[in-house]
């Protein structure tokens, strides 16, 4: 196998240089023409050797998860450095034939049901609560912060998430009924009833979030405004002022897109307003890397605004504002790996070594999404009447100062 991965990499490696030391002991750099990172990886074993030529995209993550495939005198974000770069090229790792059956067959995948989701969301979201404790906020925001300037902290970038999003949403009086789509641990629906005065329902289909945010209401002494539930947006029955959902539309699937905006239509009142918070791709349609398919985000993907906006247009709902966030992503993650790093002792006696390994995989690569593969943050707001909003974005911003001022 050796003698057919040497050739791939020749082909492979276009920017930077890519050190291999294969399982005989023997050693090869390969360096493209292009100016870039230069990194090495020792292959342990001829399987490894084998799964890379075989599967490549999923193969180097289980093998670095397995130690079979290891960073040789440099860090995993070194080599990554180097890989990522070389698979928007196309090329080995990026599997061009594999990737375009994959795309075809985003048609042929099975709906993301009221079951499939929550199974989906249960292989992340319900992980050991205290995982997320050790690399988190204090607010146990797991979703993309707004970096208003450089040297803001985590925390005060989640709250200004938070604001920004607040803004929005037009809260402008007291006791609006919102609802939050994805409420993960609770934070958002917490700070909309105890800063705004909101009253929220907060919908989840994760048991360990949903546990963790109803004590959490309780502990702030504001479940007379906040209420958490195990539901699935699909089968809610009332309408709402408000509706806002962070970091839950990738794990929609493709082909409910426009269901997903018929149902917000369905459940917003005529004059109301939704923010819809979510990662995308700047460069249209693709696939999900199918190693992060499988142990991270089962159903997830990164959708591009072309197909998400195709799908809104079919409901007659007005997008009435979308922004796009560049960096504040790869920022955010930058906080979580430092703070995960920090902790790999403490996660290691929650799991294991392989798991450690999974994670600082999946947090690493997704750093580098964001730096040079092209993804983003979008959020879109959304009407169903055209005068729902004021004509002019200063209402944001106005109401995003006022409460700085306040805080």
């Amino acid at each position: 196998m050796k003698p057919v991965l040497d050739r791939l990499l020749q082909h492979f490696v276009h920017y930077g240089a890519l050190t291999v030391r294969y399982s005989d002991g023997s050693c090869k750099q390969y360096r493209g023409k292009e100016p870039g990172r230069e990194a090495a990886i020792h292959i342990l074993t001829p399987a490894a050797e084998r799964a890379l030529l075989i599967k490549p995209a999923l193969a180097f993550g289980e093998e670095y998860m397995n130690g079979t495939l290891v960073p040789e005198g440099c860090s995993l974000e070194d080599v990554l450095w180097v890989l990522l770069p070389n698979i928007e090229r196309g090329g080995l790792l990026s599997e061009d034939i594999n990737s375009s059956f994959r795309y075809i067959g985003r048609a042929l995948r099975p709906l993301n049901s009221l079951k499939r989701s929550r199974t989906n969301v249960a292989h992340h979201y319900d992980l050991n609560g205290s995982l997320y404790e050790l690399f988190l906020d204090q607010d146990k925001q797991y979703s993309c912060a707004y970096f208003e300037h450089d040297g803001v902290s985590l925390d005060d970038a989640q709250i200004a998430k938070k604001r920004h999003i607040a803004a929005k949403l037009m809260l402008d009086r007291p006791e609006l009924e919102v609802l939050d789509i994805g409420c993960g641990w609770g934070g958002m629906a917490l700070t909309l009833a105890r800063d705004y005065g909101a009253r929220v329902t907060g919908i989840t289909l994760s048991v360990e979030q949903l546990q963790v945010a109803r004590q959490r209401v309780k502990d702030a002494g504001l479940d007379h405004l906040v209420s958490f539930e195990l539901l699935d947006y699909r089968t809610l029955d009332k309408q709402f002022d408000r509706i806002v959902s962070v970091g839950m539309f990738e794990h929609v699937g493709v082909r409910q897109y426009e269901p997903f905006f018929e149902h917000i239509k369905r459940l917003l009142r005529p004059s109301g307003v939704a923010v819809i918070h979510s990662i995308g791709r700047m460069d249209g349609p693709g696939t999900t890397n199918p190693w992060i398919a499988k142990y991270i985000f089962p159903g997830g993907y990164s959708p591009a605004l072309s197909e998400t906006l195709a799908a809104l247009e079919q409901t007659g709902l007005w997008l009435t504002d979308c922004e796009i966030w560049r960096l504040h992503y790869a920022k955010t993650i930058a906080h979580w790996r430092r703070r995960f790093e920090a902790n790999k002792d403490k996660v290691r006696a929650l799991y294991d070594e392989r798991f450690v390994r999974m994670f600082e995989l999946y947090l690493v690569a997704s750093e580098l999404a964001f730096r040079v593969q092209g993804h983003m943050n979008f959020q879109l707001q959304i009407t169903r009447d055209i005068s729902a909003v004021p004509l002019t974005r200063d209402y944001m911003y106005e109401a995003e100062a006022q409460k700085k001022a306040g805080d």
